[in-house]
């Protein structure tokens, strides 16, 4: 996939470190992932350490959240200018679900009838 490259400034929403994509780099991602609905799944580098996040769009704005795995202590370096490269990911985002949910939710009269296999 193609990859675009920004600086940005790390800001707050609430407690949620974040930063705003430009619009023209938006755009391209929404031409690449051929959609224009939250979430959209990206990767990247910030300041060349990989991450894999969504963009999210949230009070009217697109948002590329940037949590502490991405960015050690990134609600203290709110301010900073940091380096990003972003894409397109069209890698599907499956999440297993822990085996200690499944037994307690099979022991869930309410619940397994809900449960698929």
């Amino acid at each position: 996939m193609k990859s675009y490259s920004f600086q940005a400034e790390l800001e707050i929403i609430g407690i949620n470190p974040f930063v705003a994509v430009p619009p023209d780099i938006l755009q391209k991602i929404f031409q690449d992932s051929g959609r224009e609905k939250s979430p959209i799944p990206i990767c990247g580098q910030i300041n060349e350490k990989t991450y894999q996040q969504n963009l999210m769009f949230f009070k009217g704005d697109w948002r590329l959240y940037v949590n502490t795995t991405m960015l050690k202590n990134s609600p203290k370096r709110i301010g900073e200018i940091f380096d990003f490269t972003i894409s397109y990911d069209s890698e599907p985002r499956i999440v297993k679900q822990p085996q200690v949910l499944s037994e307690a939710l099979a022991k869930n009269p309410e619940a397994k009838k809900y449960l698929t296999n």
